[in-house]
């Protein structure tokens, strides 16, 4: 039997299990941001030839400044494109408190997404008092299961917030927003939360003015600080910002908790260039086909399918 037949075995399993075995065998599963529905099928086509599994996903600025359209739409394509058994559907970061700081009504995003079937729904209340961040989590689990898997999310992954993003060398080194373990470990407890998104060093790219279309801050990641978190709380963890971290650290991390990581710029960028220079949609797919296959590669995670198809 073939890697391809075994992985189809995937398509029958709940997300939250397939990631839970992700977690415990140290296989990282990527989720790709969604910022034009045309980056869909070259994703969903690229994850079937290399047999691996990953997120699709997508979040508001995605909506909101590019071109994803909405919930309804990148649901719709990925119905069109995608292999269940290959690739499953996640909404990504909807805040509480957004990066201008302003109020969201999240819950009619959370239900939005879980009517259209998502298979996992994140809500970002990092932005709250971690009491207030507990109680929002917690009532989104009970709005999701046992439909649908929930991220939370607890420490500040910086690069969203207006003006520019403070020397990356005196946040690493302060410590600044990083995601504290004795938090984590109440969190994760109280909310019943899937899995958790983890600041440790990591930082998001920007997605406004000329600042989007320039190289993102390479990145590094604190493992020590990672591996306390991961060793009390027990669930899969996720780095949000993973364009730019570099590699090694990335490798590091996922044997010390990492199950997810979100690449967003590193798809979009060379999406855009490819439209700029006038080459065509079909151009465009091609680069971020390139771009999913080396991450793939780096990330050593060809047949991961299959691995997390097997009992």
């Amino acid at each position: 039997m073939s890697a391809g037949a075994d992985s189809k075995g995937l398509a029958d399993l709940p997300l939250a299990e397939i990631m839970r075995r992700a977690y415990q065998r140290h296989v990282l599963v990527p989720a790709f941001n969604i910022a034009y529905l045309p980056q869909v099928e070259p994703i969903a086509q690229t994850l079937k030839e290399l047999d691996c599994f990953a997120l699709l996903e997508v979040a508001r600025p995605d909506i909101e400044r590019f071109e994803a359209t909405g919930y309804a739409a990148v649901a719709w394509e990925y119905e069109r494109q995608a292999d269940p058994a290959y690739v499953r559907l996640h909404q990504d970061h909807v805040p509480v408190i957004d990066e201008e700081q302003r109020e969201v009504d999240w819950r009619p995003l959370i239900q939005e997404a879980l009517d259209l079937g998502y298979d996992s729904v994140m809500l970002d209340g990092s932005r709250l008092p971690l009491e207030d961040n507990i109680a929002a989590t917690k009532s989104v689990v009970e709005m999701a299961h046992p439909q649908a898997a929930v991220e939370g999310e607890l420490g500040a992954v910086l690069g969203h917030e207006p003006g520019p993003l403070p020397p990356y060398e005196e946040l690493f080194h302060s410590g600044r927003g990083f995601t504290d373990v004795e938090e984590a470990d109440r969190f994760v407890r109280e909310t019943g939360a899937d899995w958790l998104s983890v600041a440790v060093g990591n930082v998001h790219g920007a997605i406004s003015g000329a600042a989007k279309d320039r190289e993102k801050v390479q990145a590094r990641l604190n493992i020590e600080h990672l591996r306390g978190i991961s060793d009390r709380v027990g669930v899969p963890l996720v780095l949000h910002g993973g364009t730019g971290i570099e590699l090694s650290c990335v490798l590091e991390a996922v044997e010390n908790g990492i199950t997810k990581i979100n690449i967003a710029t590193a798809i979009r960028q060379p999406y855009e260039a490819r439209l700029r220079e006038g080459a065509g949609v079909e151009s465009a797919q091609q680069a971020v086909a390139a771009v999913v296959a080396q991450h793939i590669e780096d990330y050593r995670i060809a047949g991961s399918a299959a691995r997390l198809a097997a009992p």
